[in-house]
């Protein structure tokens, strides 16, 4: 399994905020011209610029300094609304396979397939264990359908290490008349993918439609039993109301504390036996959550604790939590910090 981080910091640009990478026998059938002809009416488009380079904030402040990053922020998105859409990434560059969890024999499923910035990615050969063969389209994803016989599966993106498994149900273990969530988490990133899971979710993701605070948010992948989903960058840290709707069902709305991870730390060069802190600041609760942070360049630099090592932010007003690194010798650190998600039956909304 893969992980997913929030922010990253590096000696040579200092932050970068939202970077992004996580997981997931008869044959995977691909099914052509699907996401366009099969989108309700009234489902949330998203445009191949944001489809393509869907969240700004994510890379954005690697493009920085530390200190223009933490300071000028809040004007990325602005910025980059007035530049050309930059170019999809290059299928060399795929890093990070999204496979729903829980996939459905026979039903469709959408994956999605990220660079190392946390762009979709068109082009990318993902295989299977059984021996079958996707290939991402122009929106970074595929849609598929799932193997008939029910276990588990398990997908790579080709040239790269690793794999991500999924768990095929049959149809009558997925049944349910009307949809419903049994498991999301408490609290979210606000630059970074998060999971839903439940019953009667549509496989194709542009058919499912999500709204977090009032702002649509972008299915990345999907199935009938799992959602994997990106906020909007126009919601704001603190505690939002979801919704999830697809092909006239409605799932009862939740609730979730979405955060904003700010990553402060000096960003000169590290040198060999120099301690560093790193500090990283939770907008959006007092409450203490888990943070995990993991050494990307270990042979730059220690990471005390550990690799990974987890911590608790300090809760209250102050909310932060500190990771310590230690120079082995000169060249780029790479430490990237994530919130640890905690899925549980979904919160109420309030009032």
């Amino acid at each position: 399994m893969a992980f997913a981080s929030d922010c990253t910091a590096t000696e040579q640009t200092g932050i970068k905020c939202g970077e992004v990478l996580h997981a997931g026998q008869d044959s995977l059938r691909r099914e052509e011209g699907i996401h366009e002809e099969a989108r309700p009416r009234g489902a949330q488009v998203f445009s191949l610029q944001a489809l393509f380079h869907y969240n700004p904030r994510m890379a954005a402040c690697g493009q920085f300094s530390i200190a223009v990053c933490l300071i000028a922020g809040s004007l990325v998105p602005a910025q980059a609304a007035q530049q050309k859409p930059p170019a999809p990434p290059s299928p060399a560059s795929a890093r990070i396979l999204l496979l729903p969890r829980r996939i459905v024999s026979g039903e469709r499923a959408t994956l999605a397939v990220l660079d190392v910035s946390g762009r979709l990615t068109p082009g990318v050969t993902v295989n299977f264990s059984n021996g079958d063969h996707l290939k991402t389209d122009a929106t970074g994803r595929a849609l598929f359908v799932a193997p008939l016989n029910p276990g588990a599966i398990f997908g790579s993106i080709e040239g790269r290490p690793g794999r991500v498994s999924t768990v095929i149900l049959t149809p009558a273990e997925a049944a349910t008349p009307t949809m419903e969530i049994s498991a999301a988490p408490h609290v979210a990133s606000l630059t970074d993918r998060f999971e839903i899971f439940g019953k009667g979710f549509c496989g194709d993701a542009d058919a499912n439609q999500v709204t977090i605070g009032e702002h649509g948010a972008l299915v990345l992948a999907s199935s009938p039993l799992a959602l994997t989903v990106l906020p909007s960058m126009e919601l704001d840290p603190g505690l939002a109301k979801v919704t999830v709707s697809c092909a006239k069902r409605d799932a009862p709305a939740f609730s979730v504390v979405f955060v904003e991870l700010e990553l402060q730390a000096d960003s000169s060069p590290l040198k060999p036996g120099e301690h560093r802190t790193l500090t990283v600041r939770v907008r959006g609760t007092a409450e203490k959550i888990s943070l995990e942070a993991r050494n990307l360049a270990p042979d730059i630099a220690d990471l005390a604790g550990g690799n990974p090592v987890r911590r608790l932010s300090a809760g209250g007003e102050e909310n932060a939590a500190e990771f310590e690194i230690t120079g082995k010798k000169n060249g780029a650190f790479l430490i990237s910090i994530r919130l640890v998600p905690a899925m549980g039956r979904p919160q109420p909304v309030s009032g």
